[in-house]
């Protein structure tokens, strides 16, 4: 019996960690769509009011300042694809690093971009939400 109830245990927490990793990929994912395709409540889902969102440039705003860039047209992602993703779940908090590779029209600007990204995430009645985004633009290989 004891077995029995060992396993049912072991099966459950490996579920629910399933459930928690594709629940955050799914964030991840539907964060890098808002991104291409930003909507005030796309970007409100995702993230919390205290946001930190810094670029590459040393740039950091804060969410007002983050959405405000991508609704108005001043950050605009064409496309974006992310790769070499890794994550790490501790309790309701979670980091994704990756790359991410876009092409943008900032202000009507064509650009591209190529940055380490770290997020910070925060589950919260179920949801992940972002708190905080830091990127690196990718050295140039020497």
């Amino acid at each position: 019996m004891i077995s029995f109830l060992l396993t049912v245990a072991v099966a459950g927490s490996v579920t629910a960690q399933e459930m928690n990793d594709q629940g955050l990929a799914a964030a991840v994912e539907a964060l890098r769509k808002a991104l291409i395709d930003p909507t005030q409540a796309a970007l409100d889902k995702l993230t919390m009011e205290q946001l930190s969102y810094g670029h590459s440039s040393g740039l950091v705003q804060d969410r007002a300042a983050f959405e405000d860039a991508l609704l108005s047209g001043a950050s605009d992602f064409v496309s974006i694809d992310l790769t070499d993703q890794t994550t790490k779940i501790v309790g309701n908090v979670a980091w994704v690093r990756h790359t991410l590779s876009a092409v943008t029209n900032d202000g009507g600007r064509p650009g591209e971009a190529h940055l380490k990204v770290l997020l910070v995430w925060v589950r919260q009645k179920g949801q992940w939400k972002l708190l905080a985004r830091q990127a690196v633009k990718v050295a140039a290989a020497p």
